[in-house]
């Protein structure tokens, strides 16, 4: 019988425990590798884009752009907000730690003249 409420949504306890709103099959290794293939050093603050991405989109199927853009926004405010962001994510936060949190990135995250600087 399920323990707890992680236990429902993962059964197998294939979820870490760091990352519980991580979609199935995504484990922090395939982020790592992920941002090796693109140059990044992962710190605390990346993980915590992770973190924030995968709950947001554990809230919602399909969160839109602006809507990640601006909690990424809010939630780093104190450290620079977006600018701190495209500073750590040089790929865009939200496209590139879509990425890295294992996620589809939602549509107009990639055009260079918004969500995205590749």
């Amino acid at each position: 019988m399920a323990k707890s409420m992680n236990d429902i949504l993962h059964p197998g306890g294939a979820s870490d425990p760091a990352f519980p709103d991580a979609p199935a099959g995504w484990s922090p290794a395939q982020a790592e590798r992920a941002a090796q293939a693109e140059n990044l050093e992962l710190l605390e603050d990346h993980w915590d884009v992770v973190r924030g991405l995968q709950r947001l989109y554990a809230r919602s199927d399909d969160p839109g752009v602006r809507t990640l853009h601006d909690a990424l926004d809010e939630h780093f405010h104190a450290r620079g907000g977006i600018r701190y962001l495209y500073r750590i994510l040089p790929g865009g936060p939200v496209a590139q730690g879509c990425r890295l949190a294992g996620l589809k990135p939602p549509a107009g995250s990639t055009d260079a003249s918004f969500g995205s600087v590749q």
